[in-house]
């Protein structure tokens, strides 16, 4: 039996309106789309929860201040 936690229900649920949304259309590139979305979306909850604060929220990501750095530019995020 498989479980779905209550992110992965959403993400579903989002995934599920996007598709409506789109009609006929067909999806390109949609796990890369996901995948930026939710990764500035991350970044951007983890420096609120730490006030800004890079190194605190880099330990939060699981990643080096470098990489979390690197990220933000990538993603045009201002600290």
């Amino acid at each position: 039996m498989s479980t779905t936690t209550p992110l992965e229900h959403a993400v579903r649920e989002q995934l599920e309106r996007y598709f409506e949304d789109l009609g006929d259309s067909t999806p390109h590139d949609m796990l890369s789309m996901v995948g930026l979305c939710v990764e500035r979306t991350v970044l951007e909850v983890a420096l609120e929860r730490t006030g800004g604060n890079q190194t605190r929220a880099a330990d939060m990501l699981g990643i080096t201040r470098g990489t979390l750095r690197k990220k933000l530019q990538t993603h045009q995020i201002q600290v």
